[in-house]
Parts: C-alpha cells; structure tokens; sequence
C-alpha cells in the first residue's frame, strides 16, 4: 500500500480565501434579499439627509431673493479657485467610488481596493484644501462678527450660511471617509466578502455627498461673479 501524500501548506492567499465570511447575514434568506434590504434602508437614511440639506438649500434660496445686492457681494469674496478644485476632486471621487462598488459585486479585488483607495485619497485632499480655504476666510474676517469687512449687514447672512452648510458637508465627508477606510481594511484582510452589501451602501451614501456639494458650488462661488 502506497503512502498517503503529505497535505500541500496552503498560501496565505488560499488560506484567506478559505477562512473569509460569507456575505449573507441573519436574518436574511437569501443574498438579493439582504441586498435589497441594505438598499432600502440606505435611500431612507439618504432621502432624510436630502431634506436636511434641501431646507438649508431653500433658505440660502430664500435669503438670496431677498437680499440680491448683498449675496452678490458677498459671493464674490468666496475663493473660487479653492470651490472649483473640490468639485473636480469630488466629481473624479464619484468615478472611483462607482468602479470600486461595481468591482466588488464582479469579486475583482484589486479593483475594488485600489477604487476605494484612490475615493478615501481624493476625499482627504477635498478637506485639506478646505481647511487651506477656511484658514484664508478666517484671515480675511469673512465670518459675521463685529470685524465683518462687508459693509451691507446681510452680507453676513451669506457667510453665516456658508459656514453652516459647508462644514456640515464636512462632517459628511469626515464620516464618509472613516467608512471607506473602515471597507478598505476590511477588504484588505478578508475580514468581509467583496460580494458584500456594505460596499454599495457606502457607493450611495457618497454620492450623496458628492451631490450635496454639486449644489452648493453655484450657490457660494459662483454668485456675484457674471
């Protein structure tokens, strides 16, 4: 009788792959289900965010047809250069985020990973130019106060706006960034199956930022300019 052959060692690559969790989650039946479940859940949470922002969008709407001459003026002082830099570096974000969630439902996970890589890059950079453009308004006092340099008092409403609703974009994109960090690792360690829901979930909720910030470009930088 010959001798049973020594098991091979498996590589770590087989070992991962062997060891990986599987997508489908309690209680769930099936993959579709927990997907369509995952999606749903994610446009409710995303249609109460768009209320959010759309009621800030109405009163900067509002504000604007009220008070045309000061929004003007005041829009003109906002940095167009730093604004039109984040919307291509969003926009490019939104191409890497769609490739990364379409990877992942293909089981490519090179593509998957470098996607989301490259969207947690380019959302970084979109808060580090915005920091530089807040330590420049800071600087220049276009913040409502008592040393307010505008001389028409409902110009300080633009700018009491324009805080309020760009750094609520950034908290936003500081919550969307740990989430692609958090999907990336997960991804990276085989601690979640690529065919996992969550990947699109988190393809949404960016968008969302992404489009959020598509509206609010021509209503802080682009005022006033024409």
């Amino acid at each position: 009788m010959s001798a049973a052959a020594a098991p091979q060692p498996q590589t770590p690559s087989q070992h991962a792959a062997t060891t990986e969790p599987s997508p489908l989650l309690e209680p769930w039946g099936s993959l579709q289900r927990q997907r369509q479940g995952v999606a749903f859940g994610t446009w409710v949470f995303l249609g109460s965010e768009a209320l959010l922002f759309g009621g800030l969008i109405m009163t900067v709407a509002v504000m604007r047809a009220l008070n045309p001459q000061a929004f003007a003026v005041a829009g003109h002082e906002t940095n167009v250069v730093f604004g039109t830099v984040n919307t291509a570096i969003l926009l490019t974000s939104s191409l890497s985020m769609a490739i990364a969630a379409e990877a992942s439902r293909a089981e490519l996970r090179t593509a998957t990973l470098r996607g989301l890589a490259v969207t947690w890059l380019l959302g970084l950079s979109f808060l580090v130019v915005k920091a530089f453009e807040y330590r420049e308004d800071i600087h220049e006092h276009l913040v409502p106060g008592p040393n307010f340099p505008l001389a028409e008092p409902q110009a300080q409403i633009f700018f009491a706006l324009y805080w309020i609703m760009t750094a609520l974009h950034a908290v936003h994109m500081t919550v969307g960034l740990g989430v692609v960090g958090w999907l990336t690792w997960q991804g990276w360690t085989h601690r979640r199956p690529l065919r996992s829901p969550a990947f699109e979930a988190a393809a949404l909720y960016w968008h969302l930022v992404d489009i959020v910030w598509v509206f609010l470009y021509p209503l802080f930088y682009l005022g006033g300019r024409t």
